[in-house]
């Protein structure tokens, strides 16, 4: 990775020409020296006359040094001078860790001799071999030649008709262009940085030609949107008329106000001029009239606050045709309404580009010394690979010695360091009070929670949580993960640190309670005071320890507590009547006291506790919203549900020796999830729960001696899920067809004795399912094509459909009107015969057909165009249906743009490769060379690799295979379904846009192609590979490859 220069001020030349004397000395090197010199380009030109030696000298070295362009002119004997090679290789170290720009030109010689060392070169090369001079000397010559022939440059031959003078010009042109700019500082290691430039660059030039394009950078504190911007900067602002970087916009709008901004932005894009300006109207006024007809390139770095953007960049006519803004701000909601073009979130480093940086900063090298490695990769998986924590933190540690770096790094576990913090707080004092609240709150007691259940507690602390949440995940403080609320280690420990600066003394004091020792500390002294609202021991932490209920006494106002596993005995009417928040998983107690002061508890979550009766009254429980027994194994009965109308959410998940539900639940009427799953001895559910109109989820899976469903099931309206896998259920209610939101209906035995006896049995048919089902799960139910519920065929919203062991012979309807199948299962199907077309399948990704024995037919498989899985295992009756056409139109379906990725899996119960697969060997290797063809007249679109492979006594069904393409490789990991004996493994590859091989431009002819059974126990016997590509009139086409039969591949086994 380039190292951005310090100063360009420092510089003694503009230009360092390397050239071979003989042949260009008296024509074009000096003629491209004089006009250099012409246009003011300080050029450096050594006089090769006075070299002596082999090794080029101290102040040629120098020279290159402190050049900031390096053109090399590439001409017929530049290779057969050992001093030109050496300049070259010093050359590219300056472009390496100088950022010096280097400018091949290639003067009467083709750029491939020089990238392939073919020709003159190679001939060149070969002398310099006999002159004795080392391997290592000879690689580093080569290795020059060929990133100096990779890079941008001229080939005479190919510019201005071979003209000598207009092939200069050009030249001049663009050395003007590199001398000219003054290029911001960016990073002393701009680590990770390529690809968001290359993004960033590609969303402003995205759009019409003319539009004003506008970008924002979003990104907590320290993720480098400064660093990204300066490097964006940098890119492209020669492209522009005007160009300016106002940097530290937040700071400077306090420090000297929005008025002296707007002179800036004027003085830097029309220079020359000095612009006063007395108000923002009137800045506003001058933007406008001044700026209007020039293409510019702005940048706007931390912004704050909306009045910023509403002073300087606040509409896009006032600027030029072609012009860019960019913004940088820590406050995505600040961009909205600005007509944004585009907003980027940046992102947080992966892990090999952390670990450069940190160890650039810590070590001065890319990678840790490896007595301090696992040192290192501690402070590096601590930043969590955000950019100002690495840089910070490698600094920190530099220099110090492993037992420093222990010492240090169990204080920073404690104590965030004072820069980083310092950084990251200017987002919390950003927030108003209610959000800050919420903020500490989610970071000592909610970090991972349901958003769902923070909502709901902290509405019940009196904290507008909807609005706090949405400002904190624009400000980049949080992110949504699924339904969690999760941040950033970093931002989570800045809040911590926030509440222990409350009180760096006395912990008590503090408002919020976490650090498991500073806990235990004030419960077992008795420390606690008014100021503690929330308290937080974490599983286990104190496990063991016994308490009294004293300990909490003081805590008057305690709203949020979490005591898993932890015994407390007492007075429980001594804890905080201001308690909404309660998690004591793992309780001791065998009956919740009545006492308990609940009224204003919202969540109840007391999973794994050894509750054996639930004495507490519900009535006293007005407010909860969640109660959670789950895993309770010794809870007997429910509670007494009158006067509990708030309770949303309810679980019994897994109490295994709960036999029945208290009638009274069909009072619960805000109920919208119950869970049953895993209750083995409830053999029935009362009618009134039959009463539940709120009910949307209802779940029963493992509910072993649950025989029916309740009659009346229908009058539960707001239901959408039924999981009811592993049942006792042998029929289904008539009334489902009633639940009309229903959109999951899945109902499956897992014993195997009832499973068999379930297909035997004919069950009253289903005349009519609710229209909006989403996902239908039937296995097993014994269905003839009679009785299957024709009503499928209309679902018109279906998505996932699984009838698996059945006992049809067709399914009496067609998937005309599924539009929007994705899933379709059909395993154990052992009587089914044919199917009906799936042309009509275009969303269409899994079909399973595993050990359907007498199926005969299949069409439409051609027509799958999102198709990405296929099980036919043990289709004993079924003839291959994949051919050559099957491929050639899965092709044809599949977008053709960049990348090599795996697109479609297929198993089939064969143990032969086609012979349309035109190159294949009986061996868990292949080595290939591309077939040499025409790119221009023929465009590769992928590869099948098909694999017989073999299953008997393995221990893992998980196939690994690679697949390498000249220097890039990758490996792959598929789950093959289960199976006996010989199975075709099939899958292709498309040349799509998608990982992996995300370097690869094209596939060459010639290129070497190989694939290798990486699997434990060799699994693969047999490899082919077929090549497919596109002719000019659109129609598919294969070319074989040269096989080599010699080929030996590297020891397989796990990587």
């Amino acid at each position: 990775m380039n190292t951005q220069r310090e100063s360009s001020s420092h510089l003694s030349y503009d230009v360092f020409l390397s050239f071979r004397g003989e042949d260009t000395r008296k024509n074009f090197t000096i003629h491209l020296y004089f006009r250099l010199c012409q246009v003011g380009v300080n050029t450096y030109i050594d006089d090769e006359e006075l070299r002596k030696g082999d090794v080029i000298s101290n102040k040629l070295e120098k020279a290159i040094e402190q050049s900031r362009i390096s053109i090399v002119v590439f001409s017929k004997n530049y290779a057969s001078s050992s001093w030109c090679l050496d300049e070259l290789v010093k050359i590219l170290e300056c472009r390496a860790k100088l950022n010096q720009v280097v400018l091949p030109v290639f003067y009467d010689v083709d750029p491939s001799q020089v990238r392939k060392q073919t020709g003159s070169f190679g001939e060149a090369l070969a002398k310099q071999k006999q002159r004795l001079f080392g391997d290592e000397i000879m690689e580093k010559w080569k290795a020059a030649l060929t990133e100096a022939a990779n890079l941008s440059g001229w080939d005479l031959r190919n510019i201005a008709d071979g003209h000598e003078s207009k092939f200069i010009e050009s030249i001049i042109k663009q050395v003007l262009q590199e001398v000219n700019q003054t290029p911001l500082d960016v990073a002393h290691y701009p680590i990770g940085l390529d690809s968001p430039i290359q993004h960033i660059v590609l969303l402003l030039q995205s759009g019409c030609e003319h539009e004003v394009r506008m970008v924002g950078i979003c990104g907590v504190g320290g993720i480098g949107k400064t660093t990204l911007a300066k490097a964006i900067y940098n890119r492209i602002f020669q492209q522009f008329d005007g160009s300016c970087f106002l940097s530290d916009v937040r700071s400077k709008t306090e420090e000297f106000g929005p008025v002296k901004l707007q002179e800036k932005l004027l003085n830097q894009i029309l220079k020359g001029k000095e612009f006063e300006v007395d108000s923002v109207a009137e800045g506003v006024n001058l933007i406008k009239a001044r700026l209007g007809s020039q293409k510019v390139l702005i940048v706007l770095d931390d912004v704050d606050h909306r009045s910023q953007l509403e002073s300087l960049t606040r509409e896009k006519s006032w600027f030029g045709s072609g012009s860019a803004i960019i913004i940088t701000t820590r406050d995505e909601h600040l961009l909205y309404g600005l007509g944004t073009s585009e907003i980027y979130q940046a992102k947080l480093l992966h892990d090999n580009e952390a670990q450069q940086l940190f160890s650039r900063h810590a070590f001065n090298s890319f990678s840790p010394p490896q007595e301090y490695d696992e040192l290192a990769q501690d402070v590096i998986q601590y930043s969590g690979g955000l950019p100002l924590a690495l840089v910070t933190l490698g600094s920190h540690f530099q220099g110090r010695s492993i037992e420093e770096w222990r010492h240090e790094f169990k204080k920073l576990r404690a104590i965030p360091h004072c820069d980083v913090q310092k950084i990251l707080k200017i987002s919390f004092d950003g927030l108003d009070d209610n959000t800050q609240s919420v903020f500490l709150d989610i970071t000592c007691a909610f970090h991972g929670c349901y958003e769902d259940e923070v909502t709901k507690t902290l509405n019940a602390c009196g904290f507008y949580t909807e609005s706090a949440i949405s400002t904190l995940v624009q400000r980049n403080l949080l992110q949504r993960d699924c339904r969690y609320l999760v941040m950033h280690d970093l931002v989570r420990d800045m809040g911590r640190e926030i509440v222990r600066l409350e009180s760096p003394r006395d912990s008590g004091k503090r408002s919020r309670l976490f650090n498991p020792q500073e806990v235990r500390d004030v419960l077992q002294e008795n420390k606690g005071s008014e100021n503690v609202e929330v308290l937080v021991v974490e599983r286990r932490a104190l496990k063991g320890v016994k308490l009294s209920i004293k300990a909490f006494q003081k805590m008057i106002n305690l709203r949020v507590l979490k005591i898993d596993d932890l015994y407390i005995s007492g007075d429980f009417k001594l804890l905080s009547k201001e308690l909404r928040w309660l998690s004591w998983k793992g309780c001791p107690l065998k009956y919740i006291p009545s006492n308990f002061p609940a009224e204003k508890l919202v969540v109840l979550n007391m999973e794994g506790s050894d509750v054996q009766d639930f004495g507490l009254n519900l009535q006293c429980c007005r407010s909860l919203k969640e109660l959670n027994l789950s895993d309770c194994k010794r809870l007997r009965s429910t509670p007494n549900f009158r006067g509990s109308k708030s309770l949303k959410i309810l679980s019994f998940e897994n109490c295994s020796s709960l036999k029945e539900i208290h009638p009274s639940i069909g009072n619960l009427e805000s109920l919208i999830d119950l869970q049953l799953s895993g209750c083995k001895k409830i053999t029935d559910l009362p009618s009134s729960i039959c009463q539940l109109k709120s009910l949307e989820y209802l779940c029963i899976n493992d509910c072993l001696c649950l025989q029916t469903l309740p009659v009346n099931i229908g009058d539960m309206q707001n239901l959408v899920i039924i999981h009811a896998w592993g049942t006792g259920i042998k029929q289904l209610p008539v009334s489902v067809e009633m639940l009309r939101n229903l959109e999951h209906l899945q109902v499956e035995s897992r014993n195997s004795e009832a499973k068999r006896s379930f297909s035997r049995r004919r069950v009253r048919r289903i005349e009519c399912l609710p229209i909006f089902i989403f996902h239908l799960s039937l296995p097993y139910f014994g269905f003839s094509e009679h009785d299957i519920p024709r009503d499928i065929g209309r679902l018109f919203n279906l998505r996932y459909l699984d009838l698996r062991g059945n006992n049809f012979l067709y399914l009496p309807f067609d998937f005309s009107k599924l539009p929007l199948l994705i899933s379709l299962c059909l395993n154990d199907c052992k009587n089914l015969q044919t199917l009906p077309s799936l042309s009509n399948l275009d969303y269409l990704e899994n079909l399973y057909l595993s050990n359907c024995q007498k199926l005969v037919k299949i069409t439409g498989l051609d027509y799958l165009p999102s198709i990405k899985m296929i099980n036919m295992i043990d289709c004993t009756s079924l003839q291959n249906p994949f051919n050559e056409g099957f491929f050639s139109a899965i092709a044809l379906s599949t977008p053709c743009i960049k990348f090599l990725e795996l697109q479609l899996q297929i198993y089939v119960e064969s143990n032969e490769i086609p012979d349309w697969c035109n190159n294949k060997v009986t061996a868990p290797s292949i080595c290939l060379t591309m077939p040499a063809v025409k790119n221009n007249e023929y465009n590769f679109l992928g590869m099948v690799l098909w694999f017989v492979s073999h299953f008997c006594n393995v221990t893992t069904r998980l196939q690994k295979f690679d697949v390498t393409i000249g220097q890039l490789s990758e490996f792959f990991l598929t789950w093959v379904p289960d199976s006996q004996g010989e199975v075709s493994c099939v899958y292709y590859f498309s040349f799509s846009n998608g990982r992996p091989f995300n370097d690869l431009d094209i596939i060459k002819g010639g290129e070497q192609l190989r694939v290798e059974d990486g699997s434990d126990g060799g699994i693969i016997k047999k490899i082919g590979v077929h090549l497919l590509y596109l002719d000019q009139h659109g129609n598919v086409t294969s070319f074989p490859a040269v096989t080599d039969h010699s080929y030996t591949p590297k020891s397989r086994g796990w990587q």
